[in-house]
């Protein structure tokens, strides 16, 4: 036991090492780099992203997608978009079990890239977390059981969100497991009911089967024929890329996991699995029991009552289940809440370590908590006062909205990422045989989640262009980040006069050095009933 705690001390110092000496152009100074601590287990990391696809989204908003393109459309744009994260996160996992360090895949562009982009990046991710919309979507969401002041909740939410992420990672780790376990539960449960339903095992209840997907498959939109549908459906794909936000997380907290290379490798892996079972399967129950016709699923309150599941759930005559989808939504706002403190924080100090930001950000607890970082990020909290103005809502709903595209952009960067880690490889005499794990698609992974990554992004606001159909803040917030990017990439490239990492340059050897020298513990192939299991963290 005694060997094995040397051997993961051993190989945190290293990895320290890696990331202060490695990465970026200003050497780190060890004793700070080693504060943060490998606390998390592979089932956080599997939980974290888990909670983060299982969002407010899909329990809100998903009504509106059903509204908008059709009972078949919604479950093809959900399986679509299900399929591209699934590839961009082989992607992911290839590189950042290669390179596990703290600040994921900004810090991985910078290493691959260029120190510009990835300035540019952790910025722009830090600039779309600050913003608390999920304490002011908490707060509304409160508003199904009370009609005090939105404010008193949003002072309530925001010193809970404090308080959970003060006490290091590992406590947090365990919160959104209990949380995420909670969310898993209600998905399984929803999907049972819904079946029941469709299957007319409610009293009184016939049986629906498919009846909803032949009498509205596809819906129109902008226009009539095939085109109208094919809008309707891309105008879907463009809202449910937000369904899937936060799956990309499994490598966020690469420098404070324990065995990272294996438990990031194994949550990507799982993670697709449950995406393509869990995910899709509520979609499809959803849209085997309501149909896209509905009124109710049109217009959105932000709590439960107007969940599409609640709606269907009503239909049948069963009571009590909207409150329960409702405490679970709202464990999902504050799960959100959570996760953006622990997001700042990590990126901050990711970023101080090589002079992108303060060096103030690096200071830590003795439990290796980034306090600076968190007091920053808490300090934005009173902002989500704004949703309880008319007219100010208006300003935080801009800034709210501004956020989404931040998400494809990301999607875009762990392609990139993959893509010069390869062209390093290659101009350096490596193969695909040095990475500690691989997936059969992984050569190809990149490009087409590229591809497709880009086209959702220059395409979000595709309505704006169409006639008559503009819209200043849709395009704003579609948009803005592009150009936020570009500005911020030339900025520091003027300061700093950096330029694109050389292939020949990039250091790959210091990472292979320490995967030949500390290998983790094998990934095992799950035998029998073990099978089963797999969906579970």
């Amino acid at each position: 036991m005694n060997d094995l705690k040397d051997a993961d001390k051993k190989r945190a110092a290293i990895r320290v090492n890696i990331e202060s000496e490695v990465v970026g152009s200003v050497k780190e100074n060890l004793e700070n780099e080693s504060k943060l601590r490998r606390r998390l287990e592979r089932r956080h990391v599997e939980m974290l992203a888990l909670v983060g696809i299982f969002g407010t989204g899909l329990f809100l908003s998903s009504g509106q997608s059903l509204a908008l393109t059709g009972n078949a459309g919604m479950f093809v744009a959900y399986l679509f978009v299900g399929v591209i994260v699934c590839i961009n996160q082989i992607a992911n996992a290839e590189v950042s079990s290669f390179m596990p360090i703290t600040g994921f895949y900004i810090k991985h562009a910078e290493h691959l890239i260029d120190e510009a982009f990835g300035f540019a990046l952790g910025w722009i991710m830090i600039y779309g977390a600050l913003i608390p919309s999920e304490l002011a979507a908490g707060a509304v969401i409160i508003s199904y059981w009370s009609d005090l002041n939105p404010a008193i909740w949003i002072t309530v939410l925001g010193i809970l969100v404090i308080l959970s992420t003060s006490f290091g990672v590992r406590f947090y780790g365990e919160l959104e497991y209990v949380m995420g376990v909670l969310k898993i539960m209600l998905i399984v449960g929803l999907f049972i009911v819904c079946l029941v339903i469709d299957l007319g095992g409610c009293k009184g209840q016939e049986v629906i089967g498919f009846r909803y997907w032949k009498e509205t498959p596809w819906n129109e939109y902008y226009t009539t024929g095939s085109l109208g549908k094919f809008l309707a459906f891309w105008k879907c794909v463009s809202s449910v890329v937000y369904s899937y936000g936060g799956v990309q997380y499994i490598s966020m907290f690469g420098g404070e996991t324990k065995h990272p290379r294996r438990s990031i490798f194994l949550a990507a892996k799982r993670i697709a699995i449950r995406v393509l079972t869990l995910y899709l399967g509520i979609v499809l129950v959803l849209t085997m029991v309501l149909s896209s016709k509905e009124p109710e699923i049109t217009t959105s309150t932000g709590t439960a009552s107007h969940s599409p599941f609640v709606i269907a759930i009503k239909k049948a005559k069963i009571k009590v289940l909207p409150h329960i989808i409702n405490a679970v939504v709202l464990s999902s706002a504050i799960s959100a809440a959570n996760l953006s403190q622990m997001h700042v924080s990590r990126i901050l100090y990711a970023l101080a370590s090589n002079g992108r930001a303060p060096r103030i950000f690096l200071k830590t607890t003795k439990g290796g908590v980034p306090y600076v970082g968190i007091i920053f990020v808490s300090s934005f909290i009173p902002l989500a006062y704004m949703s309880c103005s008319q007219s100010a809502s208006t300003v935080f709903s801009w800034f709210q909205s501004i956020t989404s595209s931040n998400l494809l952009v990301g999607w875009c960067t762990i392609s990139l990422n993959h893509i010069f880690l390869h062209r390093a490889l290659k101009a350096q005499g490596y193969g695909r045989d040095v990475l500690p794990y691989r997936s059969r698609l992984g050569p190809y992974a990149a490009w087409i989640s590229l591809f497709f990554s880009l086209l959702m992004l220059l395409t979000a606001g595709f309505s704006n262009f169409l006639r008559g159909n503009f819209d200043i803040s849709s395009f704003f917030s579609c948009y803005f980040v592009i150009p936020l990017l570009i500005v911020l990439t030339l900025f520091w490239k003027i300061l700093k006069k950096s330029k694109l990492h050389r292939a020949e340059d990039v250091d790959l050897k210091t990472f292979i050095d320490d995967i030949e020298q500390n290998p983790e513990p094998p990934i095992r192939r799950p035998k029998g009933k073990e099978w089963f299991f797999i969906l579970w963290p």
